[in-house]
């Protein structure tokens, strides 16, 4: 806990300073309050560090994974089912916690607890870390007296998440890995195998076929301006992402992201899979339909599927209902809006809408489990194209020298 020095007067008015451990000031006030002392002023003492060991602390820090969430989120649940104090709680987690981030984050959430605040308000503090939808269920566990069951109910949607996003990146992984072989092969080819040919082929005083002079112009252009190209793909890299950072950037790129070829339609489903899943949350823990479709817009990370969350919202707040503003929305299927149909005429729209997630979290898993075989064909025709082209550029010159010796 940190440490505040401070200066005070006594009950004969008479000037004390000292020294105490308390986790705000606020609390150090208190405390002297109670003792019959009056504070005048009170600051933290900044605790002195060696620079290497802070150089090393600040250079592991990296913001917390899904897997410290879902720890956190467990532990929560088992301090909170078995009643220690929220304070105690937030304290013993902060201390244990192997995140940096999660850790500092944690000590000043403690703070803001001992000065009166709620745990929701003090989460929100920290938006890189605690997402809308964490703070809100934790708001409705606080007013309805079941924090230990949000948190377990975020646990549980977590894990779910981290599965999804494992699932897709184990699915991309081959892919991936195949096209970037196939680009260092282009470099490789380009810089150091098709110049030594080239060299052999101009002193045949041959009429290369079109295939060979591809080659040795490819070659040239690339031995010629690599040091451009390459400045040039790192600073569109760097633009890329900057731009993607920003608010327009980032919408369209996340629209563009639907759009792709064979992983569009799945990154589509895995999105609406989780706007299901957290929407059926949120109702079934006692969130307005309004807020909750607030919070889920935010929880979807996909802001062209936010905004069309956000016009749903817009929609229900006219007066439409649920299943309207979904159609009216042209992302779900029909069979999905049935079912919401179905939830809102029974009244059950977050057991509906659980079905929902499972529906699509189903033809995401099989899709993922076929994307491979999907993706394999593209990728041979690509390589054997390249090949191909190799092939005829190398050996037709030789084949023509065969030729013209034989004569």
């Amino acid at each position: 806990m940190p440490q505040f020095h401070y200066k005070a007067r006594n009950g004969r008015g008479d000037m004390v300073t000292g020294q105490v451990e308390a986790g705000s000031a606020d609390a150090v006030a208190s405390q002297l309050f109670n003792s019959g002392i009056t504070p005048i002023d009170i600051r933290e003492v900044k605790e002195q560090r060696n620079l290497f060991e802070e150089f090393k602390r600040r250079l592991g820090a990296s913001n917390p994974s899904l897997d410290d969430l879902i720890l956190f989120c467990r532990q929560m649940y088992t301090l909170a089912k078995a009643g220690v104090p929220i304070i105690r709680a937030i304290t013993g987690l902060a201390e244990t916690s192997r995140n940096l981030v999660l850790s500092e984050a944690l000590h000043q959430v403690r703070a803001e607890l001992e000065s009166g605040r709620e745990l929701s308000i003090a989460l929100s503090r920290y938006p890189a870390i605690f997402t809308p939808l964490m703070i809100s269920m934790v708001r409705v566990g606080e007013n309805t007296g079941q924090l230990d069951t949000a948190f377990l109910q975020l646990s549980q949607y977590l894990e779910l998440e981290r599965d999804t996003r494992n699932r897709v990146k184990a699915a991309l992984r081959y892919p991936a890995f195949v096209l970037i072989a196939i680009g260092i092969a282009i470099g490789v080819i380009n810089v150091f195998v098709i110049p030594a040919f080239a060299g052999v082929f101009r002193g045949m005083n041959l009429e290369l076929p079109w295939q060979t002079r591809l080659l040795i112009g490819t070659s040239e252009f690339f031995v010629n301006w690599w040091q451009y190209m390459l400045v040039g793909f790192v600073l569109a890299v760097i633009g890329t992402r900057y731009y993607v950072k920003t608010e327009a950037g980032k919408y369209r790129w996340d629209k563009l992201k639907l759009r792709l070829p064979i992983v569009g339609s799945i990154i589509l489903r895995a999105t609406l899979s989780r706007f299901a899943r957290s929407f059926a949350m949120s109702t079934r823990a006692g969130v307005p339909l309004i807020q909750a479709l607030s919070v889920v817009a935010q929880a979807v990370d996909n802001d062209f599927v936010g905004e069309r969350i956000r016009n749903m919202r817009n929609g229900i707040e006219r007066g439409d209902s649920l299943t309207r503003t979904a159609a009216a929305s042209a992302m779900f299927t029909p069979l999905v809006l049935q079912m919401m149909s179905v939830g809102e005429e029974t009244g059950a729209v977050d057991d509906m809408m659980e079905e929902v997630a499972g529906f699509y979290e189903r033809e995401v898993d099989y899709d993922l489990k076929n994307l491979s075989s999907a993706i394999e064909p593209i990728l041979i025709i690509a390589i054997g194209i390249m090949v191909l082209i190799l092939a005829l550029g190398v050996f037709l010159p030789m084949w023509d020298l065969t030729q013209l010796a034989r004569r």
